[in-house]
C-alpha cells in the first residue's frame, strides 16, 4: 500500500530489487502461518529427540532453545483434529517425526 511504502521509506528502508528472493532464498514470502507451523515442528521435533515419542500431554508447554513456551499438547491435539485440512506436505512431516493420526 502506498501508505505503508511511504512509512517504510521514512525510516530509510529501500524496496527490494525486482527479481529478489529474500535472505533465504524462498520464492514467496514466509507468512505467519508457515512460521507458526515452523516453530511448532521445531517444538515437536525437540520433543520427540529427548522423549523418543511424540505423546504429549494435553498441556504440555514446550520451551525451545530461544525461550519460546509452544503449547505443543494442544498443538499435536489440533494438528490431530485438522488433519483433513493438512497438505500432503504437512501431513508428511508430522507422519516422519512419529504422529499418530
Amino acid at each position: 500500500m502506498p501508505a505503508q511504502q511511504y512509512l517504510l521509506e521514512t525510516l530509510g528502508l529501500e524496496p527490494a530489487p525486482a527479481g529478489h528472493e529474500g535472505a533465504e532464498g524462498a520464492a514467496r514470502p514466509v507468512g505467519r502461518r508457515e512460521q507458526a507451523r515452523a516453530v511448532n515442528l521445531a517444538a515437536a521435533r525437540q520433543f520427540r529427540e529427548r522423549e523418543g515419542h511424540l505423546t504429549v500431554p494435553r498441556k504440555h508447554v514446550e520451551v525451545l532453545p530461544d525461550g519460546t513456551e509452544i503449547k505443543l499438547g494442544a498443538v499435536i491435539d489440533n494438528t490431530r483434529r485438522r488433519a483433513d485440512r493438512l497438505s500432503e506436505e504437512q501431513r508428511a512431516e508430522w507422519t516422519a517425526l512419529g504422529m499418530r493420526w
